[in-house]
């Protein structure tokens, strides 16, 4: 089971609080760091200093990290035309040395397009399968020749399909809850499958869908790696797991019944479920950016028995 590190940097966090982050997984031995892609804080709070753009982060992080692998949970489709997407990805994993992977969604949060001035348009679904189509079909042409394409959404004529990635194929995640659309482009574009704050329950069955739709569209059901994104809130007494859920404003009753809480053990325990039903990596929802402690206690209580 992979642990990964997933945060949401618009809930206010700088440049260098997050590369503390990103240094403390390298260091502790997680696989990833993760980010969000937004530009407004969600829920209560004044969201200080702002928000931080997540490619942005991701080029910074590229030149000061070696090891870990460096993604998004999810860029959002209607921030970034799928060309310049394409080369910005390709780009930060040149600056990475090979690590980078690309979450890529509709775009869901009306209230941060409002609030700078970016179009939120009605068929997001239609233009999401588009820019898969786009940015997988731009990385993958051959070097001297064009890439071209003639959608109800962008068109590209005779593009030079430049630069290229540093890896022969950048891993590209989709994910979500839809019953249908989502797993047929799952099926058709995607390396990984994610769904995120999902019980265990729900996961078993869009996983299932998942597969079935690779069946139809003659993958192997196998070749998707299957994840879940879950909040996690470890503490090695119960009061710990009190102060760390008030630390982001939940409980910690309510975080054991939707995410990852509680004692190592209880962690450990809660894992052990997901990957009974084909989850074979976990991203975990850090909220409390400042609490590097929390991710050592992770490391060595939680991840430790998992390895």
């Amino acid at each position: 089971m992979d642990l990964r590190i997933f945060t949401e940097p618009q809930q206010g966090a700088t440049y260098d609080t997050l590369l503390a982050v990103a240094k403390a997984t390298e260091d502790l031995g997680f696989d990833a760091f993760f980010r969000s892609d937004h530009y407004l804080r969600m829920g209560s709070g004044d969201g200080l200093p702002g928000p931080t753009d997540a490619w942005l982060t991701l080029a910074g992080l590229a030149r000061e990290t070696k090891r870990i692998r460096l993604g998004t949970l999810m860029t959002a489709g209607t921030f970034r035309l799928p060309g310049v997407l394409a080369i910005q990805v390709a780009q930060v994993d040149q600056m990475s040395g090979g690590r980078v992977e690309l979450g890529l969604g509709t775009g869901w949060f009306e209230e941060e397009h409002k609030a700078y001035g970016i179009p939120f348009p009605k068929e997001k679904f239609s233009r999401l399968e588009e820019q898969l189509e786009i940015v997988t079909g731009l990385w993958a042409t051959e070097l001297g020749k064009t890439f071209d394409f003639h959608g109800t959404h962008y068109d590209l004529t005779d593009s030079p399909a430049l630069p290229k990635p540093a890896q022969k194929k950048i891993p590209v995640l989709v994910g979500g809850h839809g019953a249908t659309r989502t797993p047929r482009l799952a099926a058709q574009y995607a390396d990984e499958f994610n769904i995120p704050f999902a019980s265990v329950e729900d996961s078993e069955r869009q996983f299932g869908r998942v597969r079935a739709a690779a069946e139809e569209a003659g993958r192997n059901g196998d070749d998707l790696t299957y994840s879940n994104a879950l909040v996690v809130c470890v503490g090695r007494d119960e009061a710990e797991v009190a102060r760390r859920a008030a630390a982001i404003g939940r409980e910690a009753d309510e975080l054991r019944l939707n995410g990852l809480a509680g004692s190592p053990s209880e962690v450990v325990d809660k894992i052990g479920r997901y990957a009974e039903i084909g989850a074979r990596r976990i991203y975990l929802q850090i909220l409390d950016l400042d609490d590097l402690d929390h991710l050592e206690l992770i490391s060595s209580q939680v991840q430790s028995q998992l390895s």
